[in-house]
Formats: C-alpha cells, sequence, structure tokens
C-alpha cells in the first residue's frame, strides 16, 4: 500500500507536490469515486484515474538537458512558445523538468517521470548547490560581491549565503562575467541578486547542478543519467537533509 499522491507521482503525471493539488482539486478519483484528502493509501489492485485517465505506471527515466535560451521549462505553453519537453517528443514517458530556468536563462536541467525523485531534489531542507556563470551590465564591485556571499535581502526575504568569484571584467565595455553558486529555487533569483547590487544581468547560464555539469552537450541536446548518477543524486540531497534536519 502507497499513498496516493506517491502512486500518481511515480506514474509521471506530476511532481509529489503538484500531485496533491490535483488530489485536492477533486481531480482525482480512487476505483471510481473522487478523492480530495491527503494520506489515502492504494493497492496496485486499485484503478486510479487523474482527470479521468487511468494512470499507468511508468518505468522512472532520468535526463539531463542543455536548455536554449528562449525555452519554456514547462511540459506545455499556452501562448505557443517552445517548451523544455519538446526535445523528448520521441519519448512515450510523461517527463517533467526539475524545477526551472528562466525563458532567458540557459543551461543544465533535469527532468524526470520520477515524482518522488524530483520532490527529493526541490525539497529547500536538501540544498543542493547549483552553480550559474551572469554576464552584468557593469563590473560589480568587491564589497557588493561580498554582500550577494553574506545574503542579501529580496522583496521576498534574505538569500541564504552564496558562493561568487568575480571571472573577468572588460573595463571597455563595462562588462563583467561572474560565477555564483546557489542552493535556493526562488524565482528570477540570481537575476535578482544581481539587480539588487546595481548590475543588470545580460546573459545567465547554469553550469552545474550538484556534480552534474553539460560536458559534451551543446545547447538543445540531452543525455540519459546514469544509474550511478541518479543513486548519487539522492545520496546528495539526502546527505543535505540530514545536516540541515
Amino acid at each position: 500500500m502507497e499513498r496516493l499522491q506517491k502512486v500518481i507521482a511515480r506514474a509521471g503525471i506530476a511532481s509529489r507536490r503538484k500531485s496533491e493539488e490535483l488530489i485536492k482539486e477533486g481531480r482525482v478519483k480512487v476505483n471510481g469515486k473522487v478523492v480530495t484528502e491527503l494520506g489515502l493509501k492504494v493497492s496496485p489492485s486499485d484503478r486510479v484515474e487523474v482527470n479521468g485517465v487511468q494512470i499507468e505506471k511508468e518505468e522512472p527515466v532520468y535526463f539531463v538537458l542543455y536548455k536554449p535560451r528562449g525555452v519554456i521549462s514547462s511540459v506545455s505553453d499556452d501562448k505557443g512558445r517552445k517548451v523544455v519537453t519538446d526535445y523528448f517528443s520521441h519519448y512515450k514517458e510523461r517527463i517533467f523538468p526539475v524545477g526551472r530556468l528562466d525563458y532567458d536563462t540557459s543551461g543544465l536541467l533535469i527532468l524526470t517521470n520520477d515524482g518522488e525523485f524530483a520532490n527529493l531534489l526541490m525539497h529547500p531542507k536538501n540544498e543542493i548547490d547549483k552553480v550559474y556563470v551572469a554576464k552584468t551590465k557593469g563590473i560589480p564591485l568587491r564589497e557588493n560581491l561580498r554582500k550577494l556571499q553574506r545574503g542579501i535581502h529580496l522583496e521576498d526575504g534574505k538569500t541564504a549565503p552564496a558562493k561568487v568569484k568575480l571571472l573577468s571584467a572588460d573595463n571597455k565595455k563595462q562588462t563583467a562575467i561572474v560565477e555564483i553558486a546557489i542552493h535556493e529555487g526562488r524565482n528570477r533569483q540570481v537575476r535578482r541578486m544581481f539587480e539588487a547590487i546595481g548590475n543588470e544581468v545580460l546573459k545567465l547560464k547554469r553550469e552545474r547542478y550538484g556534480f552534474l555539469t553539460l560536458s559534451g552537450l551543446k545547447a538543445g541536446e540531452a543525455r540519459e543519467l546514469t544509474p550511478h548518477e541518479v543513486k548519487q543524486l539522492r545520496a546528495l540531497a539526502m546527505d543535505q537533509s540530514k545536516k540541515n534536519s
């Protein structure tokens, strides 16, 4: 017997958090009856439907994508724009992105149909480092970079301490290349952090997620994660969770 939201997540419908929302919204039936309360446990013999469609258990799949700029980190877009799952149209599994990268941000994005895995990686307690390289308008002052390192106040609260390194500066063009590592996942966080110190981000790329890199991939290309990499990511998230519990 497993919790209903876990079964839905494992079927690749959505993350566990989103699966809980589907249940609360009355969009899930078990053996023909609508279920709206969380916590119900179901067995493999129970018929589970989401939005009127019976779910089927899929084998879990895990990918890393080099997301280009101008692509939405979603499974669909009501404006008809390109979405990350368009790069996986030849796969039958219903995959979705783990977290998101902004429309104008490129770089490393994980996709899967394993809702439990996605929930583990995205949980705030698990603090997996995400490394970005930003091209900024204006050269950030050292004292301002130190503010980012200590954590800076944004409209939705103070950020956690970041690791920041000035990689290069172009005095003639008045631009800089800065590497920044954060473990939070707030909306447009890196861009807002630099805006808070007076530097607009002209280009932004996520180069690393935990130990994963974009090595061997070009923009728009993807590869399947190895079983060992999946195991490593789980261990990394769980280790961080233990440290913070």
